[in-house]
């Protein structure tokens, strides 16, 4: 897919939106990563406010942070497990699935980070459970652990399969690691 295509589909989006868009860049999820071109044509449309970049490639996050420091465009850490040095490059911010469950960590290490607290320890200490409910368990596993502290996560809808007893008890023991308790 070129970067022409990513810039047409995108622009149409955001000139019909009545609000303002963030572009989100999972390739993990997608099989295709927006070039770094199109995010930063992209970042000149009015509507378009900002990308939530889940690649974790700390020197393409760097990149369009500098191609766009002229613009009203935030970059967005799309894990828990790489804020540090997202922030580092020009990140503002994240969007984790991790805070779903770990919220006030979460919270703890952005505040940390932007304060220029020393926090290396409490990034690492989020890395692996981040690792476990986005690329290791998935969606399943996050499900499975926010029904585990009070929170609805609820059946994974097909064709994601629900865990079963092995992935539930590694998952259970990444958890309690960090001190989330999961039966």
């Amino acid at each position: 897919m070129s970067p022409s295509a990513f810039i047409q589909h995108f622009t149409a989006i955001a000139d019909a939106s009545p609000i303002p868009i963030i572009l989100y860049n999972v390739p993990a999820n997608t099989g295709l990563d927006l070039p770094v071109e199109a995010v930063i044509m992209l970042a000149n449309h009015e509507n378009i406010v900002g990308i939530k970049e889940s690649g974790g490639n700390v020197v393409r996050i760097g990149a369009i942070a500098h191609k766009t420091k002229h613009l009203d465009f935030q970059i967005l850490a799309g894990s828990a497990s790489f804020m540090i040095s997202s922030y580092s490059v020009g990140a503002v911010g994240t969007v984790a699935a991790l805070a779903n469950v770990m919220g006030d960590e979460v919270c703890r290490l952005h505040d940390s980070i932007n304060a220029k607290i020393d926090c290396l320890d409490l990034q690492h200490k989020l890395i692996a459970p981040n690792t476990a409910v986005t690329a290791t368990f998935g969606v399943s596993g996050l499900k499975f652990v926010c029904d585990n502290v009070g929170l609805y996560g609820g059946p994974s809808r097909s064709p994601i399969q629900p865990l079963n007893d092995l992935q539930r008890e590694k998952l259970s023991s990444i958890m309690a690691e960090v001190g989330i308790v999961c039966s």
